[in-house]
This record gives C-alpha cells, structure tokens and sequence, in this order.
C-alpha cells in the first residue's frame, strides 16, 4: 500500500505530486527546491542559500515520513550550473554525512528559475 506524505515544513506541491510517497519501507522524495515553505517564495539567492534551503525542506520531508538523512540510500541533484558543483557538495556534506550513492546531472532549467533541486529514497 502506498502511503502519501505531507508536512506543512515543506513546500506545496506546485503540480500534481506529492511530497513523498512511502512504498512497503522506502520513502520516495518529490524532487525539493529552494521554497521557503513560510512564504511560498524562493528567497534564497546564491547556491550555498539555495542548497541549504533544499537540506531543510528535505529535513522536513524525512521528519514527516518517520526517517533522515542517515537512512537515505540515492539521492538525484539537479543543478543549473556545475560551475556550482563545488559549492554544492559542500553543504550536501553537511547534511548526507553517510554517503549514500547518488547522480548530480546539470540541467537547462528548473521550476522557478532556482539553481538546485535534491530528490531523495530513504529507509523507513
């Protein structure tokens, strides 16, 4: 049975999709951008805001679902730019201090112009 979740600490879904499913012991993350969830607005300029801003959505995501970013197995990092990659994995390391495997690919454009999207399969 597949379970949607959703918290009030995270963006609004700006299209028909769900923050996160969980599927048998698995979380599945929508992908996050940079979305103040107080305001509905990107309010973050710069990579370093933007990326940290994605960490706290996704924190709020993992919370919700009953799980963290140390039970997180892949990751997909979309970036606008890999000039900003650096920049990027620096606070990623922050936050997936368990290495879990990922794919980071550079992208034409993403929702709201933002610089970075992070999607996420976690462990329950």
């Amino acid at each position: 049975m597949l379970k949607k979740v959703y918290t009030s600490n995270a963006p609004e879904a700006i299209g028909p999709y769900s923050q996160a499913i969980i599927c048998g012991n698995m979380l599945f993350t929508s992908g996050q951008i940079p979305i103040n969830p107080a305001t509905g607005e990107v309010e973050a300029e710069g990579i370093t805001d933007q990326a940290t801003q994605v960490m706290k959505n996704l924190s709020a995501v993992l919370a919700e679902a009953g799980t963290s970013f140390e039970k997180v197995v892949k990751t997909t990092c979309f970036l606008s730019n890999m000039a900003d990659f650096a920049a990027f994995n620096a606070v990623y390391a922050e936050y997936f201090t368990s290495k879990p495997a990922r794919s980071c690919v550079a992208v034409k454009t993403l929702p709201k112009n933002v610089l970075v999207e992070v999607e996420v399969i976690a462990e329950i």
